[in-house]
C-alpha cells in the first residue's frame, strides 16, 4: 500500500497475491447542523369571532409592546425576510373563497384571544374545580416570562417557510452540542452561559443521542430507496483524531471497496466493516466513482460519528471466531519501504532478525498482521508482514537467481557457492515444494527455567573472541553454580585422572556407537584419540541443579537444540580489529594483521549463517564489561521468562 500516513487511506502496491492497490483509512467524522421544525397551530372559528376587535384594541394601547426586533439576531433577521405564509384551513373554506391561505395570529393577539375564550369558557363552567383549573391557566397567561418566550416561539413559527420536516436533517446533534459548547467556552455574556448550562444538561444530552439513534434508522431507510435492486446496509463508526480507523480500500473499476480490515482500529474493534464491501456513501456524500486519493483526502481531517452506506460482500464470511495468537521469531531483516510487493507501506511492520512478533490475523495467507514484541503499546494498528509461505517463496527464488543478475540488481541475495553445490540446491529446491530449508519463523513460547533445573549456557564464537577465558571466570567465580560437562574420549587415562571426573574414558568401538546414534552434541579427532561432549554429560549437571557452561562450535547448535536441554546461546563477538589487537597484547598474543582479519571474518560468518540460534550477542569490547553482562544475562534466565522454540515445550 503506497501512503503517506497511517491514519489516511492508503495505496497498495501489486504482488504476485495482490494484483490492486488500496488505501489505509482514518476518517474522523463529519458534524453536521441541527435545525428546529417550526409549527403552526391552527384556531377555532370562534377565535376568529375576536380577531380584528383584538387588534384594533392593540394599536390602541401602544403597537408593538412585546415584539421583537428582527435586527437583534443574524438568525431572526433572516427568517424576517422571508413572506409570511400560513398554512390551509378548511374551516373557513366556505366563508372566504377569495383567499385559499389564511395568515398567522400575531402572538399579543393569539394571546389575548385565549385569555378572551378562557373567561368564555369559565362562564360557562358550572364546577368549582373546573373553574379553577382555568383560573390557573388564565395566571400562567398573564406571566409576563411566559408571553415574552411564546412572542419568541411564535415569530419564529411565522417566518420559517418550511412545515415539520417528515425525516431527521441530521444524525450528528450530539456533535453539533459539543461544537457549541466549545464557542461558549469563552463567552461571558449572560444568554451564553445560560445556553451552556442547557447544553450540558443529562437529559438534553440524553435527547440528542436518543435523537441521533431514531435519526440514523430514518436515513438508513431513505438512502436505501436510491440504490434499488441493492442489498444496503448503514454503518455508524466513532472516530477519534488519535483513533485510526483501521481499513484499506481499493478501486475495483467505479466502485470503492474494503480491502482489508486492520487489528487494532476502530473498524475492527466495532466489527461492521468487513472486506469486500462497497461504499457507497460517507456522511451522505457519494463515493461510488471516486478515487481512492479523492476518498483518502476527503476523510483525512473528518473526526467524531461517521456514517457509511455500504452494499455487503457477496463472498461467503466465516463464522466469526477468536484467532490464537502466533508468536515467532523472525530469521530475516525486513524493511517495507525496499519490498515492491508489500500491499500498503504505510501499515508494513520492519523488523530485524532476531525479533519476536505477534501474529495476530492469518486471514491473508501472504500478507500476515503482527505486533513487534514491546511495541503494542506504540503501535494502535497491527503491521503487515509477508507470510510464511510467501516469504519462503521469495527467498527461494532470489536463491536461484544467477549470480550476474543478481550483481545487476545490486543486492546480494546469499553467499557465493561452487557451481557444483548451486546446482544441487537448485536441483534440492525443485523438488521440494514446500521450501523447508529456508528460514523465515519460527514459533516461539514464553518458558521460565526451574529453580532446580537450569538451562545450559553455551559460549561460541570465532578464536581469540575471548569465550573460553569468559568460560574459565565463570567457572572460576561460582564453582557451586557452574560446572562443566564432562567429555568422553578414547585415550587411555593418565596417572592422575578418573574416570568421570576429568574424561569418560570409553572404547573406540562404544565411543563410535554412540556417535552413530547421535548421543554426542560435538566431537573430533586428536592424536588418533576420539574427544566428544555428549547430551547426557550436559544432562547430568542441569539435574545436579547447577548450570552447565559449554564452549561449542557453531555447527554442534543444531545438535544441541534439537535435545530436550533448552540451551542459552551467547555469541562473544570480537571487537574492532585494532581494539582485538590491544586486548590479545594484554594476554602476551601477537596476531598478524591477516589473522586478526580472519577472526572478524569468522564472526562475521557466524552471525550470517548461525545468528537464528543466538539468544543474546555479547561484544567483547572490555573483557571486565563483557563478563559483568554474562552474568547479567545468566541471572536474568531466573528472574524472566524467556521466548523458546514452541517444540521445545510439546
Amino acid at each position: 500500500m503506497i501512503a503517506s500516513r497511517t491514519n489516511g487511506y492508503v495505496q497498495e502496491a501489486s504482488a504476485p497475491a495482490v494484483s490492486h492497490r488500496e488505501r489505509a483509512v482514518d476518517c474522523p467524522g463529519q458534524e453536521g447542523s441541527l435545525n428546529k421544525s417550526p409549527h403552526c397551530s391552527s384556531h377555532m372559528e370562534r377565535i376568529q369571532h375576536y380577531q380584528e376587535e383584538l387588534r384594533k384594541r392593540r394599536e390602541e394601547e401602544g403597537k408593538g409592546r412585546h415584539d421583537i426586533d428582527p435586527n437583534a439576531s443574524l438568525r431572526l433577521k433572516k427568517l424576517s425576510q422571508n413572506p409570511k405564509i400560513g398554512i390551509d384551513n378548511p374551516t373557513f373554506e366556505g366563508k372566504e373563497k377569495a383567499t385559499n391561505k389564511v395568515t398567522c395570529l400575531d402572538p399579543v393577539v393569539e394571546l389575548e384571544e385565549l385569555l378572551q375564550v378562557l373567561k368564555w369558557v369559565q362562564h360557562s363552567l358550572s364546577d368549582s374545580q373546573s373553574q379553577q383549573d382555568v383560573e390557573a391557566v388564565t395566571q400562567l397567561l398573564a406571566k409576563e416570562e411566559f408571553r415574552n418566550a411564546y412572542t419568541i416561539y411564535s415569530v419564529l413559527s411565522q417566518q420559517t417557510n418550511r412545515i415539520s420536516p417528515t425525516s431527521p436533517l441530521t444524525v450528528q446533534a450530539q456533535d453539533l452540542c459539543q461544537e457549541v459548547q466549545r464557542i461558549l467556552q469563552t463567552s461571558q455574556q449572560k444568554e451564553g452561559l445560560e445556553l451552556s448550562a442547557l447544553l450540558t444538561n443529562p437529559h438534553l444530552q440524553a435527547l440528542m443521542q436518543a435523537h441521533d439513534s431514531v435519526a440514523v434508522q430514518e436515513i438508513a431507510e431513505e438512502s436505501v430507496t436510491q440504490y434499488l435492486g441493492e442489498t444496503v446496509k448503514l454503518v455508524r463508526l466513532q472516530k477519534a483524531r488519535d483513533t485510526p480507523l483501521g481499513a484499506t480500500v481499493r478501486n475495483d473499476m467505479d466502485n470503492v471497496v474494503v480491502s482489508r480490515v486492520v487489528k487494532g482500529g476502530a473498524a475492527e474493534r466495532s466489527g461492521l466493516l468487513s472486506e469486500g464491501d462497497e461504499i457507497l456513501e460517507i456522511n451522505g456524500i457519494p463515493i461510488r466513482g471516486k478515487h481512492i486519493n479523492e476518498v483518502h483526502d476527503l476523510l483525512q481531517e473528518m473526526q467524531g460519528t461517521l456514517t457509511f452506506l455500504l452494499i455487503p460482500s457477496s463472498h461467503n464470511k466465516p463464522a466469526p471466531h477468536r484467532q490464537t495468537v502466533l508468536h515467532v521469531r523472525a530469521y530475516f531483516d525486513y524493511d517495507p519501504s525496499d519490498d515492491p510487493f508489500v500491499p500498503c507501506r504505510e501499515l508494513g511492520l520492519s523488523f530485524q532478525k532476531g525479533d519476536i512478533l505477534h501474529v495476530i490475523s492469518q486471514d491473508d495467507p501472504n500478507w500476515w498482521q503482527a505486533y513487534r514484541d514491546g511495541d503494542e503499546d506504540n503501535q494502535p494498528l497491527a503491521g503487515l508482514i509477508p507470510g510464511k509461505s510467501f516469504q519462503q517463496q521469495r527467498e527461494s527464488l532470489k536463491k536461484t537467481t544467477p549470480d550476474k543478475s543478481r550483481e545487476q540488481q545490486g543486492k546480494i541475495w546469499c553467499s557465493k557457492k561452487s557451481k557444483k553445490l548451486r546446482r544441487r540446491n537448485t536441483s534440492t529446491l525443485t523438488r521440494n515444494t514446500d521450501y523447508d530449508d529456508v528460514l523465515t519463523y519460527e514459533e516461539m513460547s514464553l518458558y521460565h527455567q526451574p529453580a532446580n533445573r537450569k538451562r545450559p549456557v553455551a559460549l561460541v564464537g570465532p578464536a581469540n573472541s575471548g569465550h573460553d577465558e569468559l568460560r574459565r571466570r565463570l567457572l572460576s567465580l561460582e564453582p557451586d553454580k557452574f560446572a562443566v560437562a564432562v567429555p568422553h574420549t578414547t585415550r587411555s587415562p593418565r596417572i592422575h585422572e578418573r574416570n568421570g571426573r576429568e574424561y569418560h574414558f570409553v572404547s573406540r568401538s562404544s565411543f563410535e556407537a554412540d556417535l552413530a546414534a547421535g548421543k554426542f552434541i560435538e566431537s573430533g579427532e586428536y592424536e588418533k584419540n576420539l574427544y566428544g561432549t555428549s547430551t547426557d554429560s550436559v544432562r547430568h549437571v542441569v539435574n545436579s541443579g547447577r548450570i552447565c557452561l559449554l564452549c561449542l562450535h557453531t555447527r554442534s547448535l543444531r545438535v544441541l537444540r534439537s535435545s530436550n536441554l533448552k540451551p542459552y546461546v551467547v555469541f562473544i563477538a570480537p571487537p574492532s580489529q585494532e581494539r582485538l589487537r590491544t586486548l590479545l597484547a594484554t594476554e602476551g598474543k601477537t596476531l598478524k594483521p591477516e589473522e586478526l582479519k580472519e577472526v572478524t571474518e569468522k564472526a562475521r560468518e557466524m552471525e550470517m549463517n548461525y545468528s537464528h540460534f543466538f539468544d543474546a550477542t555479547v561484544v567483547n569490547f572490555d573483557p571486565d564489561q563483557a563478563f559483568q553482562e554474562l552474568l547479567r544475562l545468566v541471572d536474568k534466565l531466573d528472574t524472566e521468562p524467556q521466548w523458546v522454540p514452541s517444540s521445545w515445550l510439546c
